[in-house]
């Protein structure tokens, strides 16, 4: 089984008092990479949120904004009263003398500094344990989207490798054809060039054999199939992350199917390799996408 990169996940519960909305939303990428966004006071935890959300999403960027919904009990910023009604009684004064208007006060008051500043309130540790079940909730809710995404993934690349190995069929089927052109190609150009009994039949054999042993493409054929088998096997895999182990093999499977079309001199077969080189490029993409 699957699973893409790409989801999203949402959760919302209320802990002690407090509504918390969590949205995770992540991307392909080579490794972990995460961009926080939450409330001041939950800065304690933050190496904890972080922990979690790396153990559970594993590959990916990232994106995870935690807020806090007004349900009146929450407090996410302090203001100090009594440092605003000093601040309030000096400017009241100063406006009066200048003659300016005092309705515009208050919009100044909250600007000033210490004013308004961050809550030091912070979750307690059973309030925390709370609240990873939420963040757990959304990684969750994200992690169905990551498995119907890699349903998808999955078909294509099934499509891709079963049309990178009809093609290799065809190169088998053509193989000794592609034997007995070489051959004959080789024969009628020494009888054109030197005569049919100007050379030594038992020595043009022999170099014949060498020539075509080097050029043999029987082993490429062997692995070619043996990665592909195993690129399948891999896919139905229980293991969550696999995306890289699937893009290693498929370098291998290019690597054979590179060195088929090096050997072949053949143009039917190069049209075969051209094809299958088309369908891997294709499976390269998709597997970016792999956790």
């Amino acid at each position: 089984m699957l699973k893409s990169m790409t989801g999203f996940g949402r959760a919302e519960r209320t802990v002690g008092g407090k509504t918390f909305l969590v949205d995770i939303k992540s991307l392909n990428g080579k490794q972990f990479e995460l961009q926080l966004k939450m409330p001041a006071f939950l800065k304690p935890f933050e190496f904890d949120i972080r922990r979690v959300l790396s153990e559970n999403l594993l590959r990916g960027s990232v994106d995870c904004m935690i807020s806090l919904k007004d349900t009146g009990n929450a407090k996410p910023v302090t203001i100090n009263t009594q440092l605003a009604k000093a601040y309030y009684h000096s400017l009241a004064s100063l406006s009066a003398e200048l003659n300016l208007d005092p309705s515009s006060i208050l919009s100044t008051l909250v600007k000033l500094p210490e004013v308004i500043t961050p809550t030091s309130e912070t979750l307690t540790d059973e309030e925390w344990n709370e609240f990873e079940k939420i963040l757990l909730a959304a990684i969750e809710d994200l992690n169905q989207h990551r498995v119907e995404e890699g349903k998808a993934l999955q078909a294509d690349l099934q499509q891709r490798i079963d049309n990178i190995m009809i093609q290799q069929k065809k190169v088998i089927e053509l193989e000794p054809l592609r034997q007995k052109k070489i051959r004959d190609g080789i024969v009628g150009l020494l009888e054109e060039r030197v005569g049919k009994d100007a050379y030594d039949g038992n020595r043009l054999e022999q170099e014949l054999i060498y020539y075509i042993e080097k050029i043999d493409i029987s082993e490429e054929q062997v692995r070619l199939t043996n990665h592909c088998e195993y690129f399948l096997s891999v896919m139905i895999d229980e293991e969550n992350s696999k995306g890289k182990k699937l893009s290693f093999i498929l370098q291998e499977i290019g690597r054979e199917i590179n060195t088929t079309g090096s050997k072949a001199y053949d143009s039917t077969i190069q049209k075969c390799v051209v094809l299958m080189k088309d369908e891997l490029e294709k499976a390269k993409e998709q597997v970016l996408n792999i956790l």
